[in-house]
């Protein structure tokens, strides 16, 4: 009989479906320039503007697992003038897009608070999307002494 090519068969098979797996479940590897990309398709090539975001987290956090995040816009929040989304952006995390937030002028205030992971120290950018169409943003630097996300790194 040819029992020993079942095995072989089987052990290939359960080879490729291992290998498939790692590639499937394995996050992208960060590549420079992504955040540019990832902000240039959030304003769809849009300018982006300094100014009016304040994008508020510790420039020196212990724990990358929680980082505690608050985005502020100053804007009247008027029917005539208001907020209409915020995004959050990051450098190293496998996903870009952090967060995004849809706001209107029933709103009342311009701000939004969550907690993120980050994967490493990295930059974080808060883009928001006015009423009149403009983009404005806040980048600030983060330092992690404890990563998170770090499936994918060597």
């Amino acid at each position: 009989m040819q029992q020993p090519a079942l095995p072989r068969r089987r052990h290939i098979l359960a080879g490729a479906t291992g290998l498939a797996m790692g590639v499937v479940l394995r996050p992208a590897s960060a590549a420079v320039g992504d955040l540019a990309v990832a902000v240039a398709a959030y304003t769809r090539g849009a300018p982006v503007r300094a100014g009016k975001v304040k994008l508020d987290v510790a420039e020196l956090v212990d724990n990358g697992n929680v980082v505690p995040i608050t985005v502020t816009v100053d804007s009247p929040m008027t029917a005539a003038d208001h907020v209409k989304s915020i995004a959050v952006f990051n450098e190293k995390n496998p996903q870009r897009d952090v967060a995004r937030f849809t706001l209107g002028p029933r709103a009342g205030k311009a701000s939004a608070t969550t907690r993120i992971r980050l994967a490493t120290s990295q930059q974080l950018v808060a883009v928001a999307q006015m009423s009149d169409g403009s983009y404005w943003s806040h980048t600030v630097n983060v330092i992690v002494t404890l990563a998170a996300c770090i499936e994918g790194e060597p």
